[in-house]
């Protein structure tokens, strides 16, 4: 399977946002991948009021303008999309979910994913986040099939929480996704080390696209958008700026990983 990882430094305008996140599916597509992954917030990031006016229906009954752009890409380029985080309608108006949504190469959603852990945290730096304040939480973890693959699906401060992973292997996954905003503060302590250690654990290939730069709000991201294979070898990662990373996942060689080192078969729980 052919997949790359987009990193975007996504803003206010979500038509430039949108018109940016083709651009960069176009330029992976035609780099080969058959996968391609952005990152959370990759239509916006800005204020929550405005936030909770873009939330979409994700049942592709009435498609709004984000869902949209990721089917007619799709559609175009011949490529499953993941797209990384959005704000999906709740039933409460107030509080839409942050989904991850993927889409299929017909531009149909395939499967969707509701963020389940939420950043309510007070950084050493003083910054405050309390993401439940404007979001609502999911409840289940989605695993689907990609081109024969089985991949499970998360976002962002999902990553801390291992057990998730632990359920997505149990539900037979052999890719994960984990589109961020991670902050910088934590990124450049936190974001290689979990990454790895959560690829390390399961056995699992992970795909780690990232936001990258300064945005509104004073929010700063740490970017390092990451492909990550059942060792715990990074294959591929992003430098500066918005761009893409590439890789080739090999699932014989994940097969020999988990032969040579059975700890799945070793669970107890």
């Amino acid at each position: 399977m052919h997949v790359a990882v987009v990193q975007l430094n996504t803003q206010d305008d979500v038509a430039e946002n949108l018109r940016r996140v083709g651009q960069w599916v176009a330029q992976a597509a035609a780099g080969g991948a058959q996968l391609v992954a952005l990152p959370e917030n990759f239509a916006f990031m800005g204020e929550e009021a405005r936030k909770r006016e873009l939330a979409e229906r994700l049942d592709g009954a009435f498609p709004g303008p984000i869902l949209s752009a990721l089917a007619e890409s799709a559609a175009k380029h011949g490529v499953w999309i993941l797209g990384g985080g959005m704000p999906e309608a709740s039933g409460d108006l107030a509080r839409p979910y942050n989904t991850s949504v993927l889409v299929d190469p017909r531009g149909a959603v395939a499967a969707t994913y509701r963020k389940v852990h939420l950043f309510d945290v007070s950084l050493p730096d003083g910054t405050l986040y309390r993401e439940s304040a404007a979001t609502s939480a999911g409840s289940e973890p989605v695993t689907t099939e990609v081109l024969g693959v089985r991949l499970g699906m998360s976002v962002c401060y999902d990553v801390r929480f291992p057990e998730l992973y632990r359920k997505l292997v149990h539900e037979g996954a052999r890719v994960v996704t984990i589109p961020s905003a991670f902050t910088l503060l934590t990124g450049k302590d936190h974001w290689h080390v979990l990454l790895q250690a959560r690829a390390i654990e399961n056995q699992v290939y992970v795909l780690a696209p990232a936001q990258h730069g300064k945005h509104p709000r004073g929010r700063q991201t740490y970017g390092k958008s990451l492909i990550v294979d059942p060792w715990g070898e990074i294959v591929a990662q992003c430098s500066e700026g918005e761009g893409f990373a590439a890789a080739t996942l090999d699932f014989s060689y994940q097969d020999r990983v988990r032969t040579a080192l059975p700890a799945l078969l070793h669970r107890k729980w």
